[in-house]
């Protein structure tokens, strides 16, 4: 039975509600919506090993301990490496700033015909204060520190996180059970088949994704290592951030890393080393890591993606960024039904 008029307007009523309280709670949701995705991802872990007749709570507790193991080792392992980049790029950019302002800035006045900028400024300014970056982590600390409630906050949201997300892979069936009983049964077919669509494309973003992005990062930072780039964690990494939009990884790490490249060693011939590496990166997300980790690919497009995680940081902060790609891959879900249904409409195929 189709919904009435009055049940539709409760329908849009209740997801505008819905919407104005995520964007009026959304630095309180934001270390629940961070449990949430752990959850998510840890949880088809747990369902294996449960069909392989380990018993649910001690699969949550191995797959819990092993996730939360690697959400915290990964970063201490990483800032020791981030920080010595950091010195080395602050101890270089003098460099870049006369390179830019010798080379780069004459041949772009000349071809606009303005007049001469003076960057100095910005060069004496890194010059004084480079030992900043090198400190960073504990400039941070220590301005978090300076007020308590902050500190309080940020010590709560620590905790936070770990606490919900073992409930969560805990409870996670019986929470799927109780949100499919509440679905109206003369809907409930429809809205599960495209719950399962959602969750394909969600776990395309969530898991097959990030491990693309990490997977190339390591592939951009060794060979640039390899390569005798100075800054290779930097850049690689980098690269492999952005590297969730098709070819924008490839482009700003190359261009980061030809600069790189010229300013330390002063020559083009060291480019070409750059070339082969971001060469074959490309090969390798093209033929083997993205057909092996993501498969078909789900119909977002490279703007669409851009687009998502720029409103969704306007909107709600740290909590839309982190929710942008997963509403914009089941918006594409929804508006594929949608567009189907137009299709098979009478609208549609209603004759002249």
């Amino acid at each position: 039975m189709a919904m009435t008029e009055i049940q539709k307007w409760w329908m849009l009523a209740l997801v505008l509600i819905t919407g104005g309280i995520c964007y009026l709670l959304a630095p309180v949701l934001t270390p629940f919506l961070i449990a949430l995705l752990l959850a998510y991802l840890g949880n088809p872990v747990i369902t294996l090993l449960c069909q392989r007749g380990l018993p649910r709570t001690p699969a949550v507790v191995l797959v819990f301990v092993v996730l939360f193991t690697a959400v915290i080792t990964l970063p201490l392992l990483l800032l020791p490496v981030l920080e010595q980049q950091f010195i080395t790029l602050a101890l270089r950019w003098p460099d870049y700033i006369d390179w830019l302002q010798q080379v780069v800035l004459p041949r772009l006045q000349a071809l606009a015909g303005t007049t001469t900028v003076d960057i100095s400024v910005l060069k004496q300014a890194f010059s004084e204060h480079w030992q900043l970056l090198g400190g960073g982590a504990a400039n941070v600390l220590a301005s978090v520190s300076r007020s308590g409630l902050v500190l309080l906050a940020w010590l709560a949201n620590l905790v936070l996180i770990p606490v919900v997300t073992f409930y969560l892979l805990r409870d996670w069936q019986p929470l799927m059970d109780g949100i499919e009983g509440l679905l109206p049964r003369s809907s409930a077919p429809v809205i599960k088949r495209l719950a399962r669509q959602c969750d394909e494309v969600l776990a395309t973003f969530l898991r097959g994704q990030m491990l693309v992005m990490f997977a190339l990062g390591v592939v951009y930072s060794s060979g640039l290592w390899f390569a005798g780039i100075e800054l290779a964690f930097l850049i690689g990494m980098l690269a492999g951030l952005v590297s969730f939009v098709p070819y924008l990884g490839m482009i700003i790490g190359l261009l980061v890393a030809g600069i790189a490249s010229y300013m330390q060693f002063h020559d083009l011939a060291h480019l070409w080393p750059v070339l082969v590496v971001f060469g074959v990166g490309q090969v390798l997300e093209g033929f083997v890591l993205t057909p092996w980790l993501v498969g078909e690919r789900i119909g977002l497009h490279p703007v669409a993606v851009i687009f998502a995680v720029m409103a969704g940081g306007q909107l709600f902060g740290l909590f839309g960024v982190l929710l942008a790609l997963p509403v914009a891959a089941v918006l594409v879900v929804l508006l594929r039904y949608v567009r189907q249904c137009y299709l098979d409409s009478g609208v549609y195929a209603a004759d002249d």
